[in-house]
């Protein structure tokens, strides 16, 4: 918990920021939207008066916050947004989701910010009702896929579905499979990777192997085409994974200095240059390309795939024509 109040005194070099630009950069974590809601309850005063968000500070005030803001409570909206849906029934749903979309907004979002355009506001709209077990911010959501990933995902309509096919994810009864291009020539031909995962502690919008008492995350690897091109070298693979760790596929691939095309947040460079081109991947190349599992109330085998979408099949032909 942060203590409160917070005092700061404006500086010369600050005369003619804006109040909530000031605060933004002194509040380590806090956004300037956050800074805002203060501001609007009245928890920031500037010598001792309430002030307004755009006021322009002069240098010498007395900056005082006295408190967090009070956001209202987050529910997901329904949202017309299109979506590729492979297959549905009353139990389930599986959607191809599109590189770019969030699966669920985040606790600390608002409507105005991350709480627009997620798969969960699209599936409302598109189903009306979902399973309530993951709560008001993820109906229906059983597993997720990252944002710039895309591909299958099982979504439950209704709560006995859900609990269902949680269950056979915590039992890694459930196959997936997945695409992506990294950067290098990976060998051996198949491998697994067994390093645990757990939060950097500098970046914390990364993953990291490199820290002790992690997270179990296992992941296996099939080397379907080594690439050397006049755009450098890469090698396309085929994954499994038996565990859902946040990043997982990204962050181990990282971890053997072959992070996947288009990954800069694990060390992927953001172009691949000869003397005459360069060519960059605005995404991840990673794909979710098969899932299978077991109907939650028919027991039926279920199995679905998806090919690569065509920015990822268009950009793994162009590195590997000769």
């Amino acid at each position: 918990m942060e203590d409160f109040p917070k005092t700061f005194l404006a500086a010369a070099e600050d005369a003619g920021k804006r109040l909530d630009q000031f605060l933004a950069g002194k509040l380590a974590e806090t956004s300037r939207a956050r800074v805002q809601h203060l501001i609007s309850e009245e928890k920031i005063l500037v010598n001792d008066a309430a002030a307004k968000a755009s006021s322009r500070l002069r240098g010498g005030e007395c900056v005082k916050v006295l408190g967090s803001p009070t956001l209202p409570p987050l529910r997901a909206i329904a949202e017309d947004i299109p979506l590729d849906i492979v297959y549905e029934d009353e139990d389930l749903a599986v959607v191809n989701k599109a590189a770019g979309m969030t699966v669920h907004a985040g606790a600390g979002a608002t409507e105005d910010e991350r709480n627009r355009g997620t798969l969960v506001n699209a599936l409302l709209h598109h189903f009306g009702k979902l399973s309530t077990v993951g709560g008001e911010l993820r109906p229906g959501i059983v597993h997720r896929l990252d944002k710039a990933t895309s591909g299958l995902i099982v979504v439950a309509k209704n709560d006995e579905a859900h609990r269902k096919l949680a269950a056979q994810f915590a039992r890694r009864k459930v196959k997936k499979t997945y695409l992506a291009l990294v950067h290098g020539l990976l060998k051996p031909d198949r491998g697994t990777i067994s390093s645990s995962i757990s939060r950097d502690r500098v970046r914390r919008t990364r993953m990291t192997t490199r820290r002790s008492g992690g997270r179990e995350a296992i992941t296996h690897y099939l080397v379907q085409k080594r690439i050397e091109s006049k755009f450098g070298k890469f090698t396309l693979l085929e994954l499994r994974i038996d565990t859902g760790r946040t990043h997982q596929i990204r962050v181990h691939l990282a971890s053997l200095r072959h992070p996947v095309v288009g990954d800069t947040l694990y060390g992927a460079p953001r172009e691949a240059r000869t003397k005459d081109a360069a060519i960059s991947l605005p995404r991840n190349f990673l794909h979710s390309a098969e899932l299978q599992f077991q109907h939650p109330r028919t027991d039926a085998l279920m199995k679905f795939s998806r090919p690569l979408p065509a920015e990822l099949d268009a950009f793994l032909k162009i590195v590997s024509a000769r």
